[in-house]
C-alpha cells in the first residue's frame, strides 16, 4: 500500500498525531496572556481612571474639613489639608435647614423603597405564575409604558388633582414602580426551580407562603439589587420635589444642594455665621454633597457582591 500511494513508512508515522498531542485551536487576540507591557499599560491605564474619579472627590472632602483662613489662603477648593475641622458637619447637623432636609431624603427614601419593592415583587411574581389572571395583558402594558409616556403635564395634573401637591406622597408615588427593575425580578423568578414551587403546593403551601418561603429567600441577590436601585433613585431625586413642592421646609437634602452649590443661597441657620466670617461658603457647599454622597458610598460595597448574580442571572436567562 505504501508503494502504490508513493510514500516510505517513516512519512506515514510522521503524519500520525499521538494521543494527547493535537494542537489546541487558535485563541482570540483578546484571550492571548498579555504581554509585560500590556500588563503595564493596563495598570497604568487603571490607575488614571482610579485617579480621575478619587481626585475630585477628595478635594470635596478636604474642603468640607478646612477652616475658612485655609479656604481664603488657597484662593478657593483645598488640594494639601492643612488645619482639620469638623465646624461646618456640626453646624450643618446641629440644626436647621441641611438636617432638616438630610432627614426628609432618608426618610423618604426608606418609606418610598419599601413601598416601591413590596409593588415590585408582588407584581413581578404574578407575572412570572404562567396561570396567573391576565398576566399577558397586564405584561404588555407595562411593556408599552416603557415606549409611551403621558408626558409631564398629565403627570402633574393628575398628582394635583389628587391631593397630592406640597405631600411627601408626591415624592415617592410618581416614581414608585420601574418597569425594568419589575422585568429583572420576573425573569429571576421565572428560573427558579418549578419542582420547588409545585412540591410546596402539594406539601399545602398557598401562593403567599410561596413566596415568602420559596421565592424571596432564593432572590436574595436580585432582592438585594434592586433595592439598591429604587434606593438610589430616591435619594438623588430632586425633580418631583421642584415641582410639587412649595415649602421650603420639605425639600429634601438634594434639592437644598441645589440651591446652595448652584444659586450660592445661604443655608437656613447658617446665613449669621457665614456673613460674620466664622465659616466659610465654600467648605459649607462641600460638606452638603459629602453628606449627598455618604450614604451610597457606605451600601454600594455590601450590595456589591449580589451584582453579578442579580443583574446577569435575572436579565440574561429569562
Amino acid at each position: 500500500m505504501t508503494a502504490v500511494l508513493g510514500t516510505r513508512p517513516d512519512q506515514e508515522k510522521s503524519r500520525v498525531k499521538k494521543p494527547g498531542r493535537w494542537s489546541a485551536p487558535p485563541r482570540p487576540v483578546w484571550e492571548e496572556e498579555p504581554s509585560r507591557a500590556g500588563q503595564a499599560g493596563k495598570g497604568i491605564a487603571l490607575g488614571l481612571a482610579c485617579l480621575a474619579i478619587l481626585f475630585p472627590l477628595w478635594i470635596v472632602i478636604v474642603t468640607s474639613l478646612q477652616t475658612k483662613k485655609t479656604i481664603d489662603e488657597a484662593g478657593g477648593l483645598v488640594v494639601i489639608p492643612k488645619d482639620i475641622t469638623f465646624v461646618a458637619y456640626q453646624e450643618l447637623l446641629g440644626g436647621g435647614q441641611v438636617q432638616r432636609a438630610a432627614l426628609v431624603s432618608v426618610g423618604v427614601t426608606v418609606v418610598g423603597t419599601l413601598f416601591s419593592m413590596a409593588v415590585s415583587v408582588l407584581c413581578a411574581y404574578g407575572l412570572s405564575r404562567s396561570g396567573s389572571l391576565g398576566h399577558r395583558w397586564i405584561l404588555m402594558t407595562l411593556l408599552a409604558t416603557m415606549f409611551f409616556g403621558a408626558g409631564l403635564i398629565p403627570t402633574y395634573l393628575l398628582v394635583q388633582a389628587l391631593g397630592l401637591t406640597d405631600t411627601y406622597l408626591a415624592l415617592i408615588l410618581p416614581s414608585a414602580v420601574s418597569v425594568f427593575n419589575i422585568l429583572v425580578l420576573r425573569a429571576f423568578f421565572m428560573n427558579i426551580s418549578q419542582e420547588l414551587v409545585d412540591s410546596a403546593r402539594i406539601d399545602g403551601a398557598g401562593e403567599w407562603r410561596i413566596l415568602f418561603r420559596i421565592v424571596m429567600p432564593l432572590s436574595r441577590a436580585v432582592i438585594a439589587v434592586i433595592s439598591l436601585f429604587y434606593a438610589v433613585g430616591y435619594w438623588s431625586a430632586w425633580f418631583n420635589a421642584s415641582i410639587y413642592l412649595t415649602d421650603q421646609d420639605m425639600m429634601p437634602l438634594q434639592n437644598v444642594m441645589i440651591q446652595l452649590v448652584q444659586r450660592q443661597e445661604r443655608p437656613v441657620g447658617l446665613a449669621a455665621q457665614i456673613n460674620t466670617g466664622q465659616l466659610s461658603p465654600l467648605a459649607i457647599q462641600m460638606a452638603v454633597m459629602v453628606l449627598a454622597l455618604l450614604p451610597v458610598a457606605v451600601l454600594s460595597p455590601f450590595v456589591q457582591k449580589h451584582f453579578k448574580k442579580g443583574m446577569l442571572t435575572g436579565a440574561v436567562k429569562g
